[in-house]
């Protein structure tokens, strides 16, 4: 037994936010109140001066695993998740081979049952990530997918994609896209403007590439009724389009990363590869964009596309690197600092981003505390400082090293375990 003192619970579901002390027994919350008294408990955390959030979620990540285990596998990729406050998370299906079979998806599931905290994963939108053909919706999801996507390739053939999104509404599971139209990429993981033109890369990702996927896909989406999550929104337009969509009914959600909300493409200048990334970090009018949608709720989550890749993968000239940063040790912090301490959203907001709102898309019991309900939870300083450094991640690759946040870590405890302490 568990017991937490003196902690500020922010819960977003309940919008419940004052000082109390937690209770929890074996993987349940089991008390709320105040001035519990400590006898009897196997550890007493001390959380004064902390926030005791929902244990975050992230339905983003990848965690190379298996095919790739070089840059990370399922048990490393949940101790960086933990590190970083997150105890449920969803893998994309991108690995080798890819998660488009029963076998594959078992092998995921069995080898998440290992690590410290909750590993969730989904299936391919089309075999093979061809893009052509359907994979069986109902036997992926019998046997223990939660979700669908193509994620790191678009679907660009659009009656595939308007198939899905029927099979998606009649079993009503969401449906995630990779908005790039590679009709309009000359150049990845570099926004295709100012930057680019300075490295001499002749072209880049145009905003166009995400904008026209964008707009057909909501459209889809409006016709079929569909749950579509709109990954790694990154542009100015792709917002106004969501919110365009959103006023018509369409059963849109849409995600941010934390580099497209904090970073601009001037980033890749200083960082090189590290900032390389799909969709690109784009301009400051995108950025700022990207904050207005979080502000208003035209995108209601957070997510790191988590993309761990080897570090002599990364040393590789820029246009031979592969795209995409690691995300799960930085998310929070990223978040405090530069969307909270900024002023632009609050705590409760902030956190409803990364729990109660993800939990909701997926249809999961988990994003809040509250009596009877699985302890899943973390406890961090908000004003506290700290250094991105000593990953738990077996990769590094991300442009915020060595940079100083807001938002320390304290403990993360999943299903009533502590699964970190920081």
């Amino acid at each position: 037994m568990i017991l937490i003192k003196n902690g500020r619970l922010i819960d977003p579901l309940s919008k419940r936010d004052e000082i109390v002390d937690i209770a929890i027994e074996n993987d349940k919350v089991k008390q709320i109140a105040k001035n519990i008294k400590e006898e009897g408990f196997d550890e007493v955390i001390d959380a004064s001066g902390c926030v005791v959030s929902p244990g975050l979620i992230d339905i983003h990540v990848h965690f190379r695993d298996p095919g790739l285990t070089y840059k990370e596998d399922i048990i490393t990729g949940a101790k960086a998740a933990a590190k970083g406050g997150f105890t449920t998370v969803v893998c994309m299906a991108n690995t080798k081979p890819v998660v488009d079979n029963v076998e594959t998806l078992k092998y995921v599931l069995d080898k998440a049952k290992q690590a410290d905290i909750n590993v969730l994963q989904a299936s391919t939108v089309t075999k093979g990530l061809k893009g052509k053909e359907l994979v069986d919706f109902d036997e992926m999801l019998k046997n223990g997918a939660i979700g669908f996507t193509d994620d790191g390739i678009p679907i660009k053939h659009t009656t595939v994609l308007y198939n899905a999104m029927k099979k998606a509404k009649e079993l009503d599971v969401p449906i995630s896209l990779h908005e790039e139209n590679p009709s309009f990429i000359t150049k990845a993981g570099v926004n295709d403007g100012n930057v680019s033109k300075a490295l001499g890369l002749e072209g880049g990702a145009t905003a166009l590439a995400e904008n026209v996927m964008v707009s057909r896909d909501v459209m889809i989406a409006l016709e079929t009724g569909a749950k579509v999550n709109i990954q790694h929104i990154s542009s100015k337009t792709a917002v106004d389009t969501v919110r365009f969509a959103k006023s018509l009914g369409a059963n849109v959600f849409a995600e941010a990363s934390p580099h497209h909300f904090t970073l601009t493409e001037d980033a890749v200048l200083k960082h090189g590869s590290l900032a390389k990334m799909n969709p690109p970090l784009r301009t400051e009018e995108d950025r700022l964009a990207i904050i207005e949608g979080l502000k208003d709720d035209t995108i209601e989550i957070i997510a790191t596309d988590h993309a761990p890749h080897a570090k002599e993968e990364k040393e590789k000239a820029f246009t031979l690197c592969p795209s995409g940063i690691t995300g799960l040790e930085t998310s929070l912090g990223l978040g405090v600092t530069n969307l909270v301490k900024a002023g632009h959203i609050d705590l409760m907001h902030l956190l409803e981003k990364m729990t109660i709102n993800p939990a909701k898309l997926y249809k999961l019991d988990r994003g809040f505390i509250k009596e009877g309900a699985i302890a899943d939870i973390v406890i961090f300083n908000e004003d506290e400082k700290w250094q991105v450094k000593d990953f738990a991640s077996k990769s590094e690759n991300t442009p915020f090293i060595g940079e100083v946040l807001n938002g320390k870590i304290k403990y993360t405890i999943s299903e009533g375990k502590v699964v970190y302490r920081g």
